[in-house]
């Protein structure tokens, strides 16, 4: 269903891969950013940008089970981080790395921006995903 390219004569990615190839027929699903939001709507993790990765993740993965996915189907997420420093994204990749979105490995791009949309929100990940047939 899904075939994960890592371009040969690029210099291979730190786990992701260059491309993920869905064969026709395959459902895909298109999710809004997860952010760092509990379920009563408050901000988890003030100003500390890993904690909020982690509740990124844990919102990203109920997303997808309320679709019948999960992190390994993963084809593609776009990861935002308020910071203009590499250590601080650094830091948030490493959290994408050890979900299981490094399962894939999916495609990914790192993203340094200036703002996010929730008041003292400083990480943010859309996502692209398969959703497998069912057995």
């Amino acid at each position: 269903m899904i075939r994960r390219v890592t371009a040969p004569a690029l210099f291979p990615p730190p786990t992701y891969s260059h491309a993920s190839v869905v064969e026709a027929g395959t459902k895909l699903a298109f999710l809004a950013g997860s952010v760092p939001l509990d379920a009563q709507g408050s901000l988890v993790g003030e100003g500390d940008p890993v904690r909020q990765a982690e509740q990124v993740i844990a919102n990203l993965e109920e997303q997808l089970r309320a679709i019948g996915s999960d992190l390994a189907h993963v084809l593609y997420t776009d990861v935002y981080v308020v910071s203009q420093e590499t250590s601080v994204l650094s830091a948030v990749w490493e959290v994408v790395e050890a979900s299981g979105l490094s399962t894939g490995p999916h495609s990914s791009t790192l993203i340094g921006v200036a703002c996010l949309g929730y008041s003292g929100q400083l990480v943010e990940i859309t996502a692209t995903a398969a959703i497998p047939e069912e057995a």
